[in-house]
């Protein structure tokens, strides 16, 4: 028997685009991988499939003919980082060819309960709190999705009784608005949470509205007996509601809220404020969609008050490494956007050394400016948009300097920054002037770092 025929498109390099290959060769398919990168590029994802590729068409390969890839194929996978308008997804759709993502596998073949997150910020932490109070509460938990990896590879251990926790980005998104199977099995998804819509991701989804469009699509993932928790005031998402399940506002004295120093869904008081060590006042918002989330998958109010004192950030995220050469260093290397680096100024000591730059994504940056004349004591901003960035800041009253590269900016921190001031890394803009991603950005960031200082 012939066996059945599957392309991968855009293999990539966080374990997506591998689980989907395992996945699919373990389900009987011959697959084919398409990717402009080559084998050396790709790294150890290439590796952890080698044996499960039936077809390689790598770097200028890539380029075959629809036709030539497509013929006897039955599914398309696409890479996230793929466009949707791609010549080979849309020669895919007009053959009827199923196109979807590793994320709509994952849907499709979990058997599990399921929540489901996104928004601009927030939505990594919002999941990690999420999993870790379902976890305390002795519930299996599985963490996937946007946040790395792929729990397709994880299915045998993951059981009907357990709670899936997935991070959902736009460029996931976008891709699933576009599978006719992706709310097939919306049964299993009990809850979603969108924590906001701020500009981001405009060179790909064009304009804010269409950027809110794609984020409103997860609604349609919801089942019968779901719950969607939604910020209602917010100007992007008002009026918003899912055709199916509940809806609960966020930030309302009606829905899930924080008051006198309680989180409070309705009139359940799911834990205390001041509980929570995470530095932060965005980690509150945070805290207050996992803890609405985690009760909802069956966590008991009891159980997440207790929980709350033992939740950590992740890794990059206004995360402190102690002191280096006598100044305390705040990592905040997730930001890509003005936005995300407002949030974290604020959550770091007035008159904080702010290390910005990388590739401009043409973004607002009024409430980052806003904030950083307040707060930040002098700014060192780095690569393509170092320049304008300096400049910017320097008009708002900030002194700001601009320097070549990442490196030059932690080294002149560290040589300016005034006797005991706190240098805070948080970009402001995308890594890929001089970096494949922002985790090689961090990577370069610690890399330059003096030594921690002696305990």
């Amino acid at each position: 028997m012939t066996a059945q025929k599957a392309v991968v498109l855009g293999l990539g390099r966080f374990g997506g685009g591998a689980g989907a290959v395992l996945h699919l060769a373990q389900g009987g398919y011959a697959v084919t991988v398409v990717d402009g990168l080559t084998r050396a590029q790709l790294g150890p994802a290439a590796e952890a499939v080698e044996g499960s590729v039936d077809r390689w068409l790598l770097e200028n390969e890539a380029n075959t003919s629809s036709a030539a890839i497509l013929d006897g194929v039955g599914l398309v996978v696409a890479n996230p980082a793929v466009r949707p308008d791609h010549p080979l997804l849309g020669a895919a759709r007009s053959r009827d060819i199923r196109v979807t993502t590793e994320v709509g596998l994952l849907l499709e073949a979990c058997p599990a309960r399921m929540v489901l997150v996104t928004g601009t910020q927030g939505k990594s932490s919002t999941c990690k709190m999420t999993a870790d109070l379902i976890a305390a509460a002795g519930i299996r938990v599985h963490l996937g999705g946007n946040i790395g990896g792929s729990l397709l590879e994880s299915l045998d251990r993951i059981e009907r009784e357990g709670v899936v926790v997935l991070e959902l980005s736009s460029y996931q998104l976008e891709h699933l608005a576009t599978d006719p199977h992706a709310s097939d099995h919306a049964a299993r998804v009990i809850a979603v949470a969108v924590t906001n819509i701020l500009p981001d991701h405009l060179e790909r989804h064009g304009t804010i509205e269409r950027y809110a469009e794609v984020k409103r699509s997860v609604l349609d993932l919801l089942g019968e007996e779901g719950t969607a928790f939604l910020p209602t005031e917010d100007a992007h998402m008002r009026g918003w509601a899912p055709q199916r399940g509940a809806l609960v506002p966020v930030f309302s004295g009606e829905g899930l809220h924080v008051s006198a120093g309680e989180f409070r869904f309705g009139e359940e008081c799911l834990g205390q404020v001041s509980a929570l060590s995470v530095p932060g006042r965005f980690q509150v918002d945070n805290a207050l969609f996992a803890l609405a989330l985690a009760y909802t998958a069956g966590a008991s109010p009891a159980y997440l008050a207790a929980a709350i004192p033992g939740l950590t950030g992740l890794e990059h995220r206004v995360q402190t490494l102690g002191a280096r050469a006598g100044h305390p260093v705040i990592d905040n290397a997730v930001s890509t956007t003005p936005d995300s680096t407002a949030s974290a100024i604020a959550a770091v000591p007035e008159g904080s050394v702010l290390l910005c730059g990388g590739r401009d994504k043409g973004l607002p940056r009024e409430a980052f400016l806003h904030i950083a004349a307040k707060r930040v004591g002098h700014a060192f901003c780095f690569g393509e948009a170092g320049q304008s960035l300096s400049t910017d800041l320097a008009a708002a009253g900030v002194r700001a300097y601009a320097v070549a590269s990442l490196e030059d900016a932690v080294r002149a921190a560290f040589e300016t920054a005034p006797s005991g001031a706190a240098i805070l890394f948080s970009p402001a803009c995308s890594s890929f002037d001089s970096f494949n991603n922002f985790s090689e950005r961090a990577s370069a960031f610690l890399s330059a770092l003096p030594p921690p200082d002696p305990a």
